[in-house]
């Protein structure tokens, strides 16, 4: 009697299981979304991990999502669900953007946004002597008015192609910031002329650089010059 008892509540348990279990019939994130963040100025707008983010709000759904930016101002997600969203690029160092947009996202979806810079980096040279790599270039500003105050300006020395925001060999890059602290309009031509040095590189290997101009917006964001290959000799 006992062994038919428990038969039949293990019988119950699995039929009352089975009755809270439903069936999920949405598809899969098949969708997906990529394109540009362009540059007023020309290009793509060149950043750093943890820097610029597409962010994308579901219509009819709470919580906002972000495609982070590559390093060439390219994005990417092929892991979203189908369906309308508003999105805007933040966090970079351009003039904010207020207006979302709307876009249908399907399978392949596209969409470019153009922002306008806070500094463009121009004339950027590097020149290696022995073991020291001398990086000069200049800044100029699209738009003065309203601008945040430059910080600083340092070289990003990585021995990878992933070379930025926290991606850089600290003694090669932090320890050679210059500060700035200064608001563009009162900086004098010379001073936007900038050269950094950076020192004592391991003979024998390639390094990847750029260098960076770091703002007081509230992300603390930087612009950044494109990356370039420097190969040490050997000794």
């Amino acid at each position: 009697m006992k062994n038919l008892i428990g038969r039949i509540l293990v019988g119950i348990a699995i039929l009352a299981s089975s009755a809270c279990t439903k069936t999920d019939n949405y598809d899969g994130p098949n969708a997906s979304l990529q394109g540009n963040i362009l540059s007023s100025e020309g290009g793509n707008l060149l950043t750093s991990g943890g820097s610029t983010t597409i962010k994308l709000q579901q219509i009819g759904w709470t919580t906002p999502q972000t495609i982070p930016s590559k390093f060439d101002g390219t994005y990417e997600d092929s892991k979203l669900f189908k369906g309308g969203y508003k999105i805007v690029p933040t966090g970079g160092a351009f003039w904010p953007v207020l207006d979302t947009v709307t876009v249908n996202i399907g399978q392949g979806t596209k969409h470019d946004f153009t922002v306008t810079p806070y500094i463009v980096i121009k004339n950027f040279t590097h020149t290696l002597t022995g073991t020291t790599l001398t990086l000069t270039f200049d800044i100029d500003a699209p738009i003065i008015a309203g601008l945040p105050t430059i910080k600083d300006v340092q070289p990003y020395v990585n021995t990878t192609k992933l070379v930025g925001t926290g991606a850089s060999i600290r003694d090669f890059s932090d320890l050679n910031a210059k500060t700035i602290n200064k608001a563009f309009i009162d900086m004098s031509a010379a001073e936007k002329s900038i050269t950094l040095t950076v020192s004592n590189l391991i003979p024998g290997r390639t390094f990847f650089v750029r260098v960076g101009v770091r703002l007081s917006d509230s992300f603390n964001s930087s612009n950044f010059s494109e990356i370039v290959q420097v190969d040490i000799p050997k000794s």
